[in-house]
């Protein structure tokens, strides 16, 4: 029987004991590539790699189960009953004790030399700036891929690619040798458009905003007109990129790519472009206009109680005009009112290069009833999002050309390209400034000017639609778009605050939002004034010392909270 057994061992058993035993003498290790740095415009660190330490066991090796679980949890405060329990798993060569544990306590248990416990150095994503550009940002996960943001869409580049290494053990874990190695590529770094100073100074002012008007949540985007890049994307709330698994979904959101919202009164200018590109009117023509228009089933009135008035096109812009825009919207018709909506790039995304990027609502001319010639003039019952909206406002900025907006820099050195689109003549995107610089000086604008700085800009107030149908009640989105200074733009804002208590106008609510980015964005690139005898009066309306190139227009707006007097809509835009 003996010689037998000795045969059955060295024929048939053999070959399988030998790998068996090679098994036991031999591991391959895997060695993590480390993860690409994303740098703000400046090269400040927005994203980084921190050194981690893995620990982990073959369980085969173990001696002493409940004493290797005991000392886990003392020094790196994991589950010991998990630990234990994966130790006693004989049938494996493999068990995690601790993922990316602090260096300095992994350091503490390596010392205790426990057999079957080993160590390798791991990355841990960190976000050195906070909560700063989270939401553009987005995170990376235990493993080092990118779940969300940018972390995501640009996983990548950012990843790198691991390497390896196969070593041969003794039975007590000592390595001896290694028989192979492939060595690891780190991640290609990212450097942003985003500036991380303007950034924080933006979600601090919407953080502000919120607080002052009890607001449900705010957006703000700063792009560069000339080149397309997105000095600053904010969102509130927020969350610290360092604790996403703990934050809020919702405060996770880039709501400035991702949400739509009505945008009321900042739409006009869309209406008013297309008829001045379709050459029915001049900015001087006027128009005897009374304070409401009957469109098919629904009357809609302008937010200042007035009698029957004259007003230019310049003036129907400034002063927000309801029956200005609409009357405007039925010289052009459907048809063409529609080629320049979509023709400003509404109803379809505007290419930044963020992920989940909302493409908006616009209706198709085919579902259009009798009164939608007066709900989209005034921008309801169409849906944007926040860029878009700056985007079309940068347009305007630049000359009428359209630069698709960039969040992204650079990758590995490799700039991204800019995209151009002529949408409008340049003599035209200069007399649209004026009229927009016209609504800061003497319309519902004036809480947005900046002293030295001609300020262009239009502002926005609009109900939220239900989702049952019509307009919630009592629910209401305040925004500001515009763009300074206004003879050479350097930056498009636009802020949106949604939900405001107290108040619930463009004008009262996001204009001073507005303010506050663009003069703080002014000061710290050192902008030189372009209009340096402009003073600011009390409550934010220009003064000026010398006569400005602006036409004057009547005195400005009153918002007056009116509503409409028939149909099924509610509250039309107020400017």
């Amino acid at each position: 029987m003996t010689g037998a057994r000795a045969f059955w061992l060295q024929a048939v058993d053999g070959p399988q004991l030998a790998a068996m035993a090679n098994r036991q003498h031999t591991q391959t290790v895997t060695i993590p590539a480390g993860r690409g740095t994303v740098y703000d415009r400046n090269g400040v660190e927005l994203a980084i790699g921190e050194q981690a330490t893995t620990v982990y066991a073959d369980p085969t090796q173990v001696k002493d189960p409940q004493g290797v679980a005991l000392a886990a949890k003392a020094i790196l405060g994991v589950d010991p009953n998990a630990i234990y329990k994966a130790l006693l798993n004989k049938n494996t060569h493999f068990a995690y004790i601790a993922r990316q544990a602090d260096p300095i306590k992994a350091a503490r248990l390596r010392k205790k030399a426990l057999p079957g416990i080993f160590f390798y150095g791991e990355e841990h994503r960190a976000y050195p700036q906070g909560a700063v550009a989270a939401n553009v940002l987005g995170f990376a996960g235990i493993d080092n891929h990118g779940l969300a943001g940018l972390e995501h869409s640009l996983d990548a580049s950012l990843v790198g690619h691991p390497g390896s290494q196969t070593v041969i053990k003794a039975p007590d874990g000592t390595t001896l040798d290694v028989e192979s190695a492939t060595p690891e590529r780190q991640g290609q770094s990212v450097v942003l458009a985003i500036d991380h100073t303007i950034q924080a100074e933006a979600e601090a002012v919407l953080r502000d905003s919120m607080k002052q008007w009890h607001a449900k949540a705010a957006s703000a985007v700063v792009l560069d007109p000339i080149t397309g890049e997105v000095l600053a994307m904010a969102s509130a709330p927020g969350f610290n990129a360092n604790n996403y698994a703990k934050a809020d979904p919702e405060s996770q959101r880039n709501r400035a790519v991702t949400d739509t919202y009505e945008p009321g009164s900042t739409f006009k200018l869309v209406t008013v472009t297309a008829a001045l590109s379709e050459q029915l009117v001049t900015p001087l023509t006027r128009f005897n206009l009374p304070y409401s228009i009957d469109v098919a089933d629904r009357t809609v009135h302008d937010a200042e109680l007035r009698g029957t008035e004259t007003l230019t096109v310049r003036q129907i812009l400034a002063r927000s005009s309801n029956v200005g825009a609409i009357t405007l919207a039925q010289k052009l018709g459907k048809a063409r009112l529609a080629a320049w909506i979509e023709r400003f790039g509404f109803g379809k995304t505007t290419g930044i290069d963020f992920p989940g990027e909302s493409a908006g609502i616009v209706l198709a001319t085919k579902n259009w009833s009798g009164s939608t010639i007066g709900n989209v003039p005034i921008g309801q019952g169409i849906a944007v999002t926040p860029i878009q909206m700056a985007s079309v406002y940068a347009t305007i900025a630049n000359g009428g050309e359209r630069i698709v907006p960039r969040l992204v820099q650079s990758v590995d050195g490799k700039a991204t390209p800019m995209v151009k689109t002529r949408v409008i003549p340049a003599p035209l995107a200069r007399e649209l400034t004026g009229m927009l610089t016209n609504v800061v000086v003497t319309g519902t604008g004036m809480e947005a000017a900046i002293p030295g700085f001609n300020v262009a800009g239009k502002t926005g107030t609009a109900e939220k639609p239900d989702p049952r149908g019509g307009y919630a009640k009592g629910k209401y989105v305040a925004s500001f778009v515009g763009f300074v200074p206004a003879s050479k733009p350097r930056f498009v804002v636009l802020v949106l605050v949604d939900e405001p208590q107290g108040s619930i106008f463009g004008g009262v609510i996001a204009a001073p939002a507005f303010q506050r980015i663009a003069r703080f964005a002014l000061q710290y690139y050192e902008v030189p004034p372009d209009a340096p005898n402009t003073l600011v009066a009390p409550g934010g309306a220009p003064a000026r010392a010398a006569a400005t190139t602006a036409p004057a227009t009547a005195a400005a707006v009153s918002p007056a909270l009116t509503g409409v007097t028939s149909g099924t809509a509610g509250l039309t835009p107020l400017g």
